[in-house]
């Protein structure tokens, strides 16, 4: 089966039960000030899991593009991809339990021919709060999985969410494929990290409200929310034990055997895992619509680390020639007609690709400058500090290989031990931050929210008028505290300016205008002026949101009903983001 094969089916198989397609959301979430990336398949959805009504329903799936970077240093194993394609089956209200458990059951034994003894399934056990979900263990039993194929798990495996502190929450039902291994113990189960189980489907029930009090309500609209990952399920379904192995990678794979060959230099396996790997990732959010650009902060911090790291590994063979943008070619043409985004952009993806390449060359070189610089002095102890290699693997991109290479060529250690330490320091922060930024998602949408959503309209519909129609969001960012908006322009914005633009917004403000929401085609939207940076399939009904004479937006929501709500605007702050992109701090009034 092909990676297209199985969108394809996935997709048609809810289509046929009752569900609308939507299109691929962008990888940088609207006005999540939780996320960097999207991450999963509800993040676009989130104030429709909150209530708010989906233009095409309640039944919806799709093929969502997602990012995750919590486990970067993992990639060049046989599962790790920070970029990977979730599909997904959401019900908003609609059907629960014995639905998503059936049609999920019916897609993998009767559409993908997995044999039901291949099988393994998690529940949720129960606890003092709440009660063990045997009604998810009772429906799979009924369709034939015996006991020992049935696993409880407690909160850390089977519960999804809140969020926040409080929302919506509830258990999960994880579907294992049983790669056919022997247990490694009497303990073996799908939790066990042993091989034996390999997780391709989550189907998540948001069944209860988490109270301020810490007790556990019934929620009034009960969702589902599943996700199957198209590179695991690929994988699996066509007998290969790694993502690698799939048509997937096999052709920039080629392409970098074709430049070893070429450079007459040699790679290991994983490091040529990492650079095809990281090579798609930075493909796609370069030719995401919200055109990302590398930088020191945030999503540009993250893209230019993978780019980095690409280029510090062909480097460290003595490769001297740029050859990010001939292998992101290769995935511009293998998912361009999947994404056209990236055919689309492909100029954007190349220029910004050598522009990286030519800044780090200087950065490697300084990075080795320092290195020598911290090797001249341990003439003494003959020893590099732990501290010292992890100073280059943060600041240089060094790997503590590459750095014990360096300092082998001398006659020199280096304290793995202590960079190891410092390492696993700086990990558990990195993914207590990732935690961090996904806490909240669904809790932040509240009325003040809402309200600053509606700011940015107003800011980027006043940018336009002042600056020109050359101005496009380029990302932003809402707390309950203010509003974060980036925006394309090539030069600072002059006070004077900045003024006016506060000014055409607190003039909406003042007349009080309701806020008006209609649901239309998108190119119907686009007729009537509505911008938006939206790759929505055509025909697909859209949300627009509209401030007469102030702003006309393809927007989800939540907003405020009346300008009137929003009671002043005061931008605090004007600043470069990063490359051609400006970036604005403001807050609105309270009432």
């Amino acid at each position: 089966m092909t990676a297209n094969e199985l969108r394809t089916m996935y997709v048609n198989f809810f289509k046929e039960r009752g569900h609308k397609e939507i299109a691929s959301a962008s990888l940088l979430p609207e006005n999540d000030p939780t996320v960097l990336f999207t991450t999963a398949g509800m993040h676009p959805l989130v104030p429709y899991l909150l209530g708010e009504k989906h233009p095409s329903g309640n039944r919806l799936t799709d093929v969502q593009k997602c990012v995750r970077t919590e486990d970067i240093d993992e990639v060049g194993d046989d599962t790790h991809c920070t970029f990977f394609e979730m599909l997904g089956n959401w019900s908003l209200g609609d059907y629960f339990k014995q639905e998503s458990i059936s049609m999920s059951f019916e897609f993998l034994t009767k559409y993908l021919n997995i044999p039901i003894e291949r099988l393994a399934v998690t529940v949720f056990e129960g606890d003092e709060l709440v009660p063990a979900d045997v009604e998810a263990e009772e429906i799979w039993k009924s369709f034939g999985l015996t006991s020992e194929q049935i696993y409880r798990y407690g909160r850390e495996d089977n519960w999804w969410g809140p969020a926040g502190q409080t929302g919506p929450c509830g258990p999960d039902t994880e579907i294992f494929y049983d790669m056919g291994k022997p247990k490694c113990g009497p303990k073996c189960g799908p939790s066990c990290h042993c091989g034996k189980y390999v997780e391709i489907w989550n189907n998540v029930f948001m069944q209860f409200n988490k109270e301020a009090d810490g007790s556990f309500t019934e929620l009034k609209q009960k969702n589902v929310d599943t996700g199957m990952g198209l590179e695991r399920v690929l994988t699996i379904f066509n007998g290969k034990t790694n993502v690698y192995d799939t048509e997937l990678f096999i052709p920039v794979m080629q392409k970098l055997e074709s430049i070893l060959e070429r450079e007459g230099k040699e790679l290991s396996e994983r490091e040529k895992r990492i650079i095809c790997e990281h090579i798609r990732t930075v493909t796609f959010i370069l030719g995401d619509p919200m055109q990302i650009s590398p930088s020191n902060t945030e999503q540009g911090y993250i893209l230019r680390r993978l780019i980095r790291r690409i280029i510090r590994l062909l480097k460290k063979v003595d490769i001297n020639t740029n050859y990010l943008c001939e292998l992101s070619e290769v995935i511009i043409e293998q998912y361009k007609t999947t994404y056209p985004e990236l055919g689309e952009n492909r100029g954007f993806i190349l220029e910004q690709l050598q522009k990286e390449y030519t800044l780090f060359s200087k950065t490697l070189d300084d990075g080795l400058k320092k290195a020598n610089r911290y090797l001249d002095n341990i003439e003494n102890t003959g020893v590099l500090s732990g501290e010292l290699a992890f100073k280059l693997y943060d600041t240089y991109g060094f790997p503590i290989e590459f750095t014990s290479e360096l300092a082998l060529e001398r006659g020199f250690m280096v304290d793995a031990d202590g960079f190891n330490k410092r390492f696993k320091e700086h990990q558990d922060k990195s993914r207590q931050g990732a935690a961090g930024k996904f806490a909240g998602g669904l809790a932040d949408n509240n009325e003040q929210t809402a309200r600053l959503h509606t700011a940015t309209h107003l800011l980027n519909g006043a940018l336009r008028k002042v600056l020109g129609n050359e101005v496009f969001q380029r990302g932003s960012n809402i707390t309950s505290e203010r509003l974060r908006f980036d925006f394309s322009f090539g030069r600072k914005v002059t006070k004077e300016e900045l003024e006016q633009v506060e000014a055409i917004v607190n003039e909406a403000i003042g007349q009080k205008i309701d806020v008006i929401l209609e649901e239309m085609t998108l190119e119907k939207a686009y007729e009537e002026g509505a911008i938006g940076v939206f790759s929505g399939k055509y025909g697909e009904i859209v949300k627009v949101y509209t401030v007469p004479g102030y702003s006309k937006e393809i927007c989800g929501g939540p907003h405020a009903k009346n300008t009137e709500e929003l009671v002043s605007f005061k931008i605090l702050k004007e600043e470069a983001s990063s490359a051609g992109v400006r970036r604005i701090k403001a807050v609105i009034g309270t009432k």
